[in-house]
């Protein structure tokens, strides 16, 4: 389990391939990790050998989802998911959305949360074009990260 950077990616993604294991792929900002992120990426580990996320870095986020986010920085974000047993990797991204990141790493199994269609999610074209699939994981109800931030500001 860990960090990983973009320009070592592909050395990896060389080794896992020659050894078939299969790469999952999931993204997201994962502010205030919840239970509904964990299930979300327990369930994605299980449709291969190797689950690599991909993490909105604080300036994304910010961009995404306001100047008050991320509650929490990018350095804890990542090590929170890394504390997961069922996250193998983690790689930061600056823009809003993963497509370079999918392009890169273009994984056997492109994850997304019941938020998302296979339509309009980032990458699925790319992937499944390359024969790969797409995911989609209902939501855990109950759990947002802006319903707990929302609880906590009353």
């Amino acid at each position: 389990m860990s960090l990983l950077k973009k320009n070592t990616i592909n050395v990896r993604l060389n080794e896992w391939r020659k050894n078939n294991k299969v790469v999952v792929f999931t993204n997201g900002c994962f502010d205030l990790l919840h239970q509904g992120h964990r299930n979300l990426l327990n369930e994605a580990s299980t449709y291969g050998d190797i689950l690599i996320v991909g993490l909105n870095s604080d300036s994304s986020v910010r961009k995404l989802k306001g100047e008050d986010r991320p509650v929490e920085n990018e350095i804890i974000r990542s090590k929170n998911l890394l504390n997961l047993e069922f996250v193998d990797y983690v790689i930061i991204f600056n823009s809003e959305t993963p497509q370079d990141l999918v392009k890169t790493i273009m994984p056997d199994v492109l994850v997304k949360g019941g938020d998302y269609t296979i339509n309009n999610t980032i990458g699925s074209n790319e992937v499944i074009s390359n024969g790969g699939r797409v995911e989609i994981i209902p939501l855990t109800d109950g759990y947002s990260t802006s319903s707990i931030i929302k609880s906590r500001n009353g």
